[in-house]
């Protein structure tokens, strides 16, 4: 085998020494957050140095994971990594080619194991997913648009399908001092943000319990359903402070594209539109005054003027008969009306060319709108977020650096203009009209480009921005860490990482959670989960109010009796074959995951405390 100079390398994992590990393949992105978790929650894990670079490497080896290097082909390898004891394989290499072998193989080298892989092309992944097995197949985009568009759309309800049941989570403002049981009843308290003067961070407070005090100015996330707020007297009817800009009058509209139309024009046209007018004026006038049998009107001295400069003639006025120098003045009225003319109508065309240009990129169809979103960059998730917001019925603009970009096919589809353009630039922005949109979505790949674009948009909104009418400015930012920060030092609302959103659907399906949804609250990341309380489990005949302080059980499926209770009072205790369907952070649940397999599982042992690097 390659020696790699990271400890610590493994060999090939014998089976008697590692079992019920996961396998991990890629660490770019949400590779390293993934194991992390796993790492945190006291799973065994196991990497693939060919999907990784160095760095990544000393970060998973200072944790002890293991490291297997390439053994040259993707079945040998998994082989080498002891894919026939493993609990799972995880594949979010970022070549999907890479995830779809390594899928593939993984599935024929052993057809009993989780295999959770990261497909982004929709067609390819029903047809992968269609005879995966044990496992899932995810797609990062898909799982963390929803909440990208619900940031966008300012909507405070969150649906989400628990059993039976659609249970709904609000995030209600606080108007006076009290308690959560005070003001919502018995609505499950899921989280409740605090917001802190400043630049110092909003402080969430995770499962709260009913009588934890609140104050005006706080925020509560209360789960329950329909008919449980509406036994509070929670209006739920107006969703929140989903802002839609009114739509202005066909006379503004009419004005402001007139207004559009000139300002396409070149400034050359113009002055080329006054020469041959003063030329017009000045030869109506020499007319009027030189011109003989008969006598001009100054009406007769306009009109025949223009019909020398159009070279157009009706017979009913002639040269033929005047003076020399009138009709020396005569050949230069033609050749110079002739001059104006063409010039006048090469900046024409030009200007037309030019429009049937803008209209394809998008900057006319863009003018008159208002209340629309702008999502910056049209790559997988940006098309995505746009796609989504247009099936709500919102009007949506999208800005995107290349012209070449391979979903402008999709956009067209979509009917959403496309401005072409640096989106760090006031110009670009203007072009998108982003000064009348009801929200922004910036979602290129690039972190630095996606804090610069926001900052940008931030400056437009500086009047308003620390008001509560501040439109929502929704950036992707894959390093947590950083994202927290800029949130901080420039008072943004909804910095999402895409990891932290979708890291725990690749988790819990690795380690047979079922995932329901998530939901962020701040820059926490809440997950909803169903877990089978399995015989031997040391989760049986535990009581609710043992679990994790953070951990909120919202309903429970009998095994006896196949009713879902909801919510189940505090001391009821969980019986083998339970569904049980938890809320909480999802480093919580997964320690509650790893708790209830400690009693069957020998291998499953505590970890020692993983350092939380990205942030």
């Amino acid at each position: 085998m390659t020696e790699l100079a990271v400890p610590p390398v493994t060999g090939p994992v014998a089976p008697d020494t590692v079992a019920g590990h996961v396998i991990v393949c890629g660490l770019r992105g949400i590779g390293l957050r993934i194991v992390e978790q796993l790492h945190r929650s006291g799973e065994r894990v196991v990497v693939l140095a060919e999907y990784a670079d160095r760095t990544q490497l000393e970060v998973v080896a200072a944790w002890g994971v293991g490291i297997v290097v390439s053994q040259g082909n993707s079945a040998a390898t998994l082989t080498a990594a002891g894919i026939s004891a493993a609990r799972a394989v995880v594949c979010v290499v970022e070549s999907e080619i890479a995830n779809l072998e390594i899928s593939l193989v993984a599935r024929e080298l052993r057809d009993d194991v989780r295999v959770v892989a990261q497909l982004s092309n929709q067609a390819i992944g029903r047809a992968v997913a269609g005879g995966n097995g044990p496992g899932a197949v995810l797609d990062v985009a898909d799982l963390a648009v929803p909440g990208i568009v619900e940031a966008c759309l300012r909507r405070r309800i969150h649906a989400m399908e628990i059993g039976d049941e659609t249970f709904l989570l609000a995030r209600l403002p606080v108007d006076r001092p009290s308690t959560l049981r005070g003001l919502f009843g018995p609505l499950a308290p899921i989280a409740v943000l605090r917001p802190a003067a400043g630049h110092l961070a909003a402080t969430v407070v995770d499962c709260p319990g009913r009588d934890f005090p609140v104050r005006p100015g706080d925020v509560a996330a209360m789960l329950g359903t329909a008919e449980d707020f509406a036994h509070q007297n929670v209006d739920l009817e107006h969703d929140a402070v989903d802002a839609v800009r009114v739509r202005p009058g066909r006379l503004r509209r009419g004005l402001t594209a007139i207004v559009g139309v000139l300002r396409d024009f070149d400034r050359g046209l113009y002055k080329a539109v006054a020469v041959l007018a003063g030329l017009v004026v000045l030869s109506s006038l020499v007319l009027s005054v030189g011109y003989a049998s008969p006598k001009m009107s100054w009406l007769d001295a306009w009109y025949f003027s223009t019909e020398t400069v159009a070279t157009v003639g009706y017979g009913d006025f002639s040269f033929v008969d005047q003076a020399p120098w009138l009709r020396i003045w005569a050949i230069f009225l033609m050749c110079a009306g002739i001059t104006c003319t063409a010039v006048l109508m090469a900046f024409l065309t030009d200007m037309l060319v030019s429009r049937r240009l803008g209209d394809s990129i998008g900057r006319r169809r863009a003018r008159n709108l208002s209340g629309h979103v702008v999502v910056v960059g049209l790559g997988t998730f940006g098309i995505r977020v746009a796609a989504a917001l247009v099936a709500s019925g919102r009007a949506v603009v999208v800005v995107e650096r290349d012209s070449g970009n391979r979903f402008l096919a999709d956009a067209r589809e979509l009917g959403v203009p496309v401005i072409f353009g640096d989106s760090t630039l006031r110009s670009t922005l203007d072009a998108a009209r982003v000064a009348e949109s009801s929200a922004v979505a910036v979602m290129t790949s690039n972190d630095m480009v996606n804090i610069e674009t926001a900052i940008a948009v931030r400056d437009m909104f500086s009047a308003q921005w620390a008001g509560t009418g501040a439109v929502p400015v929704v950036t992707r930012v894959f390093d947590r860490s950083l994202g927290r920060t800029v949130a901080r030092r420039f008072g943004f609302e909804n910095v999402q990482s895409t990891e932290e959103l979708t890291a725990p659907y690749f988790v819990g399906a690795a380690l047979g959670l079922e995932v329901l949804g998530s939901f962020p609250v701040a820059q926490q990341t809440f997950m909803v989960s169903r877990l089978t309380v399995e015989p031997g489990s040391s989760l049986a005949g535990l009581a609710m109010n043992e679990l994790s302080a953070n951990t909120r059980v919202i309903a429970l499926t009998r095994a006896d009796t196949c009713r879902m209770e909801h919510p189940p009072r505090r001391g009821t205790r969980f019986k083998a074959g339970d569904l049980a369907y938890l809320v909480g952070p999802y480093e919580e649940l997964l320690g509650v995951l790893h708790r209830a397999r400690l009693a069957d599982d020998p291998l499953a042992v505590d970890r020692p405390a993983v350092p939380d690097v990205t942030g």
